[in-house]
This record gives C-alpha cells, structure tokens and sequence, in this order.
C-alpha cells in the first residue's frame, strides 16, 4: 500500500470517521477506485499495526495486551469476501472485533472485555467496512442487525452509486446519520502532493521543467491518487533507465504513462 500524504479529503475522512464514531451512527463513504478512501481507513484504524496482532491464535492473543496502552486503537476494519453469506458476515464481525478486546485488555479479567447484546468488544467504538458493495441484500441486512444490537459507529465504503442502492433499504439508510464524498485531488493539491513525492525521491525542487511535468500528471491521472503513485513509481523506473535524468519532465511522464493501463472515470 502507498505511503499516506495527508490531503484535505484525508483530513476530512478523518473528521467524518471521528464524528461517525463519538456519536455511533452510521456513516457512508464513497468516491471513484483510487482516490485514496481504503488508504485513510487503514490509516485511520492504524491498520498496519493492528491487523497482524489480531490476526494471531486467540490462546496468544489472549495474553498479548499490547493495545492495552493504545486509545487510538479504537477502530476494526473488516472487508467482506465477494457474496459474503449473511452468517459469515455476523461471525467474522463479531470475532474481529472480540479478538479486538483480547488486544486492548489490560488483562483477561478486563470488565471491557465483556461483550454487548450481539457480541461486539465494548473496547471497539468503530467498525468500517470496506467495498462494501460485495454485501448480498440480505448481509447488508445483517449488518444493519448487529449495528442496531450494538453501541459502534459503522462505516460503510463503496463506489459511486452504493447510496443509490442502499437508498432501497429504508431500514438502513434512515440510520445513516453522516455521508462522505471521497474526492480526487484538486489542481492545487496535487501540486503539493507531489512536491512531497518528489522530496521523497530525492529530486529538485520544482522548476518550470518540473511544473510542466505537474501538469502533465494532472492531465493524465485527473487526481486520482492511486494512479499518481502508479504514474510516479513507473517515472522512477524510467528515470533510472536513462542514466543523467535527474529531474521529472513531461518526456518522462509521457514514457510512465506508456507503461500503465489508464482508465476512463
């Protein structure tokens, strides 16, 4: 997964995730395939650091309380398998988040270890979804189950049209209380990010050579960030096949995009 640079939709995410998980309502977050919206929620959920612990046996688990120091932990992140059956949905619901506890507790006689009505970890505050599209009808609804037999924020992330589709489920959309529009990149923004980028790299700053490469990426990726790192990953490789290129140039750029699939959004 790309290094994260914290962009003004980033910001916002968080804001949303924040605000979804103090006031334990549903949140919705969409946007187009690349735009960063699974990147801020592993970030958010501090996701690199939490997932292999949770991913161990639950005999070690048990006596692993690395979290217990840990606030920020207060998020499970959870991606659903294409047709994810209603049942297994509940199951691999329930169990991240009470190997979430076993985690977070101080020890195994942690009163918050307890579960609620549906078996949710009272350490857990939040649970995001991500492609939430891959839910059946009736795991959507199982979902919408354990949230209301719950006391978590739920975020559910998809792609452009997800609320359309969950518009058909009175049930569930009257609880969402919060929706999120994951943007691309705006012109400006992606001046800077890329700034960042190209510091990371160890190029020049900036020159007129280089701006004119910006706004060649702009055209050729319209902010979307995935394809960014894409577009910057293959320029480094061409950069290093031409030996004396020190700088990104619009040639250069023109090459990367050469060795990419580019969608039309």
């Amino acid at each position: 997964m790309p290094n994260l640079i914290s962009t003004k939709e980033h910001r916002r995410f968080c804001e949303f995730a924040d605000t979804v998980r103090t006031s334990r309502y549903i949140g919705l977050c969409y946007g187009p395939a690349g735009v960063g919206k699974t990147l801020s929620a592993h970030s958010y959920a501090r996701w690199p650091e939490q997932r292999p612990l949770l991913e161990m046996p639950h005999a070690l688990a048990d006596w692993f309380h690395v979290g217990a120091n840990r606030p920020d932990w207060h998020t499970v992140l959870y991606t659903p398998l294409i047709n994810t059956p209603p049942g297994r949905a509940l199951t691999e619901l329930t169990d991240l988040t009470n190997r979430h506890a076993m985690v977070r507790a101080r020890d195994i006689d942690d009163p918050k270890r307890q579960t609620n009505l549906h078996g949710a970890s009272l350490y857990t505050e939040l649970v995001i979804i991500d492609e939430s599209e891959r839910l059946t009808t009736r795991a959507v609804e199982q979902v919408r189950d354990f949230y209301d037999r719950s006391s978590l924020g739920l975020i559910l992330i998809g792609m452009p049209g997800i609320e359309k589709r969950l518009a058909r489920y009175p049930q569930l959309y009257s609880r969402i209380g919060f929706v999120h529009h994951y943007r691309t990149l705006a012109a400006d923004e992606l001046a800077t990010v890329l700034t960042t980028a190209f510091a990371r790299l160890g190029l020049d700053i900036p020159d007129a050579t280089t701006t004119e490469a910006i706004a060649a990426i702009n055209r050729t990726t319209a902010g979307n960030f995935r394809l960014v790192t894409r577009l910057l990953e293959q320029a480094e490789r061409v950069m290093k096949l031409n030996d004396g290129v020190d700088r990104i140039t619009t040639e250069v750029i023109d090459a990367a995009r050469d060795a990419l699939v580019v969608g039309i959004s």
